[in-house]
């Protein structure tokens, strides 16, 4: 199985805007070959030093294998979400990960 961490930090005050595209989008994610887990998630930690903070939205992904990953990267309807969200980015951060 493949895991992918992708933290993503929206402009200031514009991550319900990435939130409401990726909800979009989790039908046709979750359509695809391979495609075991694939959902959003926000930090609620209080302490600031530790937490992503408010404009933060991390997307966890499991897939079956690097295959089906590949092909979910190339597909249309992420293409067109990267499109998308683009104007609301400051960063992002990917990473893919296996079991040790």
């Amino acid at each position: 199985m493949i895991h992918v961490i992708a933290i993503i930090t929206a402009k200031p005050g514009l991550r319900d805007e990435i939130i409401a595209r990726i909800i979009d989008n989790i039908p046709a994610v979750k359509a695809e070959d391979g495609c075991i887990e694939y959902r959003p998630i926000i930090d609620l930690s209080p302490d600031a030093e530790s937490s992503f903070g408010r404009d933060t939205v991390v997307i966890v992904e499991n897939w079956e294998d690097e295959v089906c990953l590949k092909k979910h990267a190339a597909s249309p309807h992420m293409k067109r979400y990267a499109e998308n969200v683009k104007v609301f980015i400051q960063k992002r951060d990917v990473r893919i990960m296996k079991d040790a």
